[in-house]
């Protein structure tokens, strides 16, 4: 559980008592999400990286979690897709990016940061957009930079990785070995018109109603609208711990990502699952299917 600061102004005593579990990513882009949540009485905070939130939805390990879009058709469970935040961008993400030896359309295989499941479905419709094949996916830890499952490259270095998240720009790979590099988000940005939504707050569906996530929705709804309102603030005082240059982060928060989900971005999402259920990676399951009802009283 996180603390730290003076507390805000205390909730009912029976809320404290039965808090409310969160998991969220900490990486720079989820600060506009969470910043402030650690001074509430009434939330639990876990951190994961992307691709366990949902294991920690599936376990009932939170209550609520920002996870991956991609788990909300995969999950065995009903999950529920609460539209109340999101991580994506309208162009250039800056921290979903490719590294490759050769050009994009000559890749027969990637290896691929294990941090997300989003953005190795996202690789893949990119590389099948531009080549019309699809590249065989090796699970890579990048913080390690070694496979996790299957095959080896000549070399220290593969052919190509995919990196997510701050080690993006803290720790990329040298641009002289890899001197062909793709944006993912600016790829798909290219490819449809539309922005993208690479994670969203996602709860159990059968739980969608109970008064802790309700509680949770509102919460979280009104701590992104005033983040909103203080990004270069926000970039200032994390930039550091993240390892980013100030000047970065502030333009990383402020101009290339995107925090509010409206139907513009659901529509996008809704078109991603849909090609990704076209190549038969994703199962054919619509968006709509997933969306949680308005949980939130005006």
């Amino acid at each position: 559980m996180q603390r730290g600061g003076r507390k805000t102004a205390a909730w009912p005593v029976q809320l404290r008592m039965d808090q409310v579990r969160i998991g969220y990513v900490r990486y720079l882009n989820t600060c506009p999400l969470v910043e402030g949540l650690d001074r509430l009485d009434v939330l639990e905070l876990t951190a994961a990286v992307p691709s366990k939130i949902v294991g920690l939805l599936e376990r009932d390990d939170i209550d609520l979690g920002l996870a991956s879009i991609v788990d909300a058709v995969r999950s065995p469970l009903e999950l529920a897709i609460v539209p109340v935040g999101m991580i994506g961008c309208d162009g250039p993400t800056c921290t979903v990016r490719l590294f490759s030896r050769v050009p994009a359309a000559e890749l027969t295989r990637v290896y691929v940061d294990t941090d997300s499941h989003t953005s190795a479905v996202l690789c893949q419709v990119v590389l099948h957009h531009l080549s019309g094949r699809m590249p065989t996916l090796i699970d890579f830890d990048a913080r390690e930079r070694y496979a996790v499952s299957g095959g080896s490259d000549d070399g220290q270095w593969p052919q190509a990785m995919l990196l997510i998240g701050d080690k993006v720009m803290t720790d990329p790979p040298p641009a002289e070995i890899y001197p062909h590099q793709l944006d993912l988000g600016q790829s798909w940005k290219d490819m449809t018109g539309m922005p993208f939504v690479y994670a969203t707050w996602m709860c159990r569906r059968e739980r969608l109603h109970e008064s802790r996530v309700q509680l949770a929705a509102a919460v979280l709804d009104r701590q992104r609208r005033h983040n909103a309102q203080r990004l270069a603030w926000i970039a200032q005082r994390r930039a550091p711990e993240h390892a980013w240059p100030i000047d970065a982060a502030v333009e990383y928060l402020g101009s290339f990502l995107k925090f509010d989900i409206g139907p513009r971005e659901l529509e996008a999402a809704e078109e991603f699952l849909r090609r990704g259920s076209e190549l038969g990676i994703l199962p054919h399951r619509p968006l709509r299917a997933c969306l949680a009802e308005p949980v939130l009283r005006e």
